[in-house]
């Protein structure tokens, strides 16, 4: 009843005035009033006691609310701009999406969890690292280990290698259920299975990416898609690293045919070129690689954080700046 009374009270008069107030004071146009519906909601901490700070601090935002909906502020650039850079104050995390590449994606394919979670507390934060819980590691501790993962790394982008061959959409939803950001299928996989597991991941707001590990033809089969993955991975079999450099050239065919599809590279990329099959980050970069799949290299390094900052420093990407002010003009 206490709460109610705030509500009711100074929270209620406050959303009440400031909207009485806009229209006096010219900030809703008065000829606009009978075609304007104004729906203002109010927020009360549980801790609330003083009435007098409850009222201001509703005025206050009701009244920079009218205004900026009056104004057209934000503009639609700015809210795409903003959209994945900011932090919800009460969320407790921020929600990871990859707008800015290029990426270094580590893989952690070891099955084997203390492991893990050394390589975790070792690697270092950055607004460009992907963290992947791999095939193997997942096949032993079960989809579910993407929550041990993000209990380390909150704020991290989290991809699922399920490698999904069938039930797409149950297995989409299985990896967003399990808090991950992104779930990969099989581009072997049926071509319906593909399809149901990039709607479902859209429906549940995660990315599909699509490992094109033994596909003869990727340009073929994205071309067959009636909807298109957000990333396609190009990817050398950890068996076959040594047969021969990775197909680069398909890259740029990939985004010609959409600017909006992320490529990823993966198998046996290094800092630098140790054997003549051997795949450098410069030259994926060169190439148009959005993603930089390393596992290995980083995973079995003796120093994880040194060998991660190596990669990272390639990519010469600076972090996002926290400290940016948002205001109206």
């Amino acid at each position: 009843m206490e709460q109610v009374a705030q509500i009711f009270g100074p929270a209620q008069n406050a959303v009440a005035l400031a909207v009485a107030d806009s229209v006096e004071n010219g900030v809703i146009p008065v000829e606009r009033v009978e075609d304007l519906v104004v729906v203002a909601s109010v927020f009360i901490h549980p801790d609330a006691r003083d009435y007098s700070k409850i009222y201001r601090y509703n005025y206050g935002a009701t009244r920079l609310a009218l205004e900026r909906a009056m104004e057209e502020f934000p503009d639609i650039k700015t809210v795409i701009d903003e959209k994945d850079r900011a932090a919800h104050p009460i969320m407790g995390f921020k929600v990871t999406r990859l707008w800015d590449p290029p990426y270094l994606q580590v893989a952690i394919d070891i099955p084997e969890i203390g492991y893990v979670q050394r390589i975790l507390k070792e690697m270092p934060e950055s607004d460009h690292l992907i963290i992947e819980a791999g095939t193997p590691l997942i096949k032993r501790y079960g989809v579910n280990v993407v929550e041990q993962i993000r209990e380390a790394r909150p704020n991290a982008f989290i991809v699922a290698d399920l490698k999904t061959l069938d039930t797409g959409n149950l297995e989409a939803r299985m990896v967003a259920d399990a808090t991950a950001d992104a779930v990969v299928i099989s581009g072997l996989a049926p071509t319906s299975t593909i399809e149901k597991a990039i709607r479902e991941a859209k429906k549940t707001g995660i990315y599909s990416v699509i490992d094109m590990l033994n596909v003869k033809d990727p340009m073929k089969l994205l071309k067959s898609l009636a909807v298109k993955p957000e990333v396609v991975e190009l990817h050398r079999a950890i068996d076959l690293e040594n047969t021969g450099a990775l197909g680069l050239d398909v890259i740029s065919e990939i985004k010609e045919l959409s600017d909006k599809i992320l490529v990823a590279v993966a198998g046996g990329v290094r800092v630098d070129k140790l054997s003549p099959t051997d795949q450098t980050i410069d030259e994926a970069l060169q190439a148009g690689a959005d993603i930089i799949v390393v596992g290995r290299d980083i995973t079995k390094a003796k120093d994880v954080r040194l060998k991660t900052e190596q990669f990272l420093e390639r990519m010469k990407k600076p972090e996002i700046d926290q400290y940016r002010v948002m205001t109206d003009f």
